[in-house]
């Protein structure tokens, strides 16, 4: 049986951590960044951890 291929999609925009955890960078950072306070910016900025059914999909979609 040959090998599963991971699904490029979901490498690009996520990945998993040493702990299994699964983190994606968040939306709203792509543009109109000059209309958002730099509070908003700095908290929007950090990746976000996926829960749930999301991570459990993600996991089977990048074979980890």
């Amino acid at each position: 049986m040959p090998k599963m291929k991971t699904n490029s999609a979901a490498s690009k925009r996520a990945k998993i951590t040493g702990t299994g955890k699964v983190k994606h960078v968040g939306s709203a950072m792509r543009h109109n960044l000059e209309h958002k306070s730099a509070r908003k910016r700095r908290e929007l900025s950090a990746d976000d951890v996926l829960r749930g059914g999301q991570a459990k999909k993600l996991h089977q979609l990048l074979q980890k």
